[in-house]
């Protein structure tokens, strides 16, 4: 297990590494550390409103499509948990082959659309975008935690006078708090990560931070350090969500469909 978690870290570091040496270092011979310790590639993401706002672009929509996607899917997984329909197994069905489909097969029709409304190079244009993915997910998800809550609970909160909606607030939605965490992880990393519709659907104004990074090629050529320092700042808010949220991703394996 050592080896292995040092070779899961070895990338890692050596991204680290990078970020820390300036372009005539890296280029120059090989080190494992830096010989000549630099934060001035961190100075320049954190300065050039062309690094940082892909972070702030980023964040957004991502924490626009976090709360869509819970929003849509808590009530669709609550239907799918406690009723039986005609069709519901199939439509269950189909909302995971959306989750399965490729980003690259929906990239051309989304472009299309949004540049006919005037959605394109918005936020909203990429968090909905990743709806399509991450609501299929949470619901499966979420359908997974509310089908081991016992429908006695419903019936009793309505017997005592509440109102669905206070019931499923105040009641239902706490019994699945770690349904929700781990629904609301994986939709946060979808979004983080996604790079083609994120960057087909955005040009200046929403570009986000995985965009920025693969158009940094210029006349000069390419600047490792700042790139590698703009990698580190990328790996930091997954790395926190994680750490926030871990109590219920495990839980989330132990109870749930993760």
């Amino acid at each position: 297990m050592a080896v292995y978690i040092l070779f899961l870290m070895l990338p890692i570091y050596w991204l680290v590494n990078m970020s820390l040496k300036s372009n005539t270092e890296i280029l120059g011979e090989f080190s494992l550390w830096p010989r000549d310790l630099t934060f001035a590639n961190y100075a320049t993401i954190l300065t050039d409103p062309s690094w940082y706002m892909g972070y702030v672009n980023s964040l957004t929509y991502v924490v626009m499509n976090m709360a869509i996607s819970l929003t849509v899917a808590l009530p669709a997984a609550y239907a799918f948990s406690r009723y039986s329909f005609m069709g519901d197994k199939h439509l269950f069905f189909w909302l995971l082959t959306n989750r399965m489909a490729p980003p690259a097969v929906f990239a051309l029709p989304f472009f299309q659309l949004y540049s006919s409304i005037g959605l394109f190079d918005t936020h909203i244009a990429v968090a909905l975008a990743h709806c399509l993915f991450n609501v299929p997910l949470a619901v499966w998800i979420l359908e997974g935690f509310m089908r081991g809550v016992p429908k006695e609970i419903d019936e009793t909160a309505y017997i005592d006078g509440y109102s669905f909606g206070r019931f499923f607030i105040q009641i239902f939605m706490p019994l699945i708090a770690s349904g929700i965490g781990v629904a609301a992880f994986f939709c946060f990393m979808f979004s983080w990560v996604e790079l083609l519709l994120s960057r087909t659907l955005t040009a200046v104004a929403a570009k986000s931070i995985a965009s920025t990074m693969t158009r940094t090629v210029s006349a000069s050529g390419m600047d490792w350090g700042v790139l590698a320092a703009a990698g580190v700042l990328t790996i930091l808010p997954g790395a926190l969500v994680i750490y926030f949220v871990r109590n219920y991703i495990a839980k989330g394996f132990a109870l749930g469909r993760v």
